[in-house]
């Protein structure tokens, strides 16, 4: 029996059904919801030209329609 489950394969092993599989998905869900998504693309990109580019060029004379 042993020589049997030692045959099997790492990612058949994990198909194999777990104890805790139910409470480690509460779990994940749970941890996702609490620290969110993560991702906040505003945060990552830039609005318009910083300090530096203006030192650098001046002050760009604003369009007023």
């Amino acid at each position: 029996m042993s020589r049997a489950i030692s045959a099997i394969s790492g990612s058949a092993a994990a198909l194999l059904p777990t104890p805790f599989t139910g409470l480690r998905n509460v779990l994940a869900i749970w941890w996702h919801e609490l620290a969110g998504n993560g991702y906040r693309p505003e945060l990552h990109y830039m609005r318009g030209p910083g300090p530096a580019w203006h030192a650098k060029h001046g002050r760009v004379p604003t369009v007023t329609l």
